[in-house]
């Protein structure tokens, strides 16, 4: 079962309520998504503690409903 853009959304923002989060599905498939996410929060971490952090958030479905996700994370300029 595929997850939904608004669905991986909605969990990224739950766990980083200041997120600025875009969604792209890359394959019309709902399992393989490209997430460009901007907070605050990711201000002075690696990019892999940055991941990290939306892995966390989706409360382990990577790899389950949801096959792919590319992420672009920063923190606001």
């Amino acid at each position: 079962m595929a997850m939904a853009a608004r669905e991986i959304e909605s969990m990224i923002k739950a766990a980083l309520p200041d997120a600025r989060v875009e969604i792209r599905d890359l394959a019309g498939d709902g399992e393989h998504y490209a997430a460009t996410v901007v907070s605050e929060r990711f201000r002075g971490k690696s990019r892999v503690q940055q991941h990290r952090l939306i892995y966390n958030a989706l409360k382990g479905n990577m790899g389950g409903q949801l096959h792919a996700l590319a992420l672009q994370t920063s923190a606001p300029e």
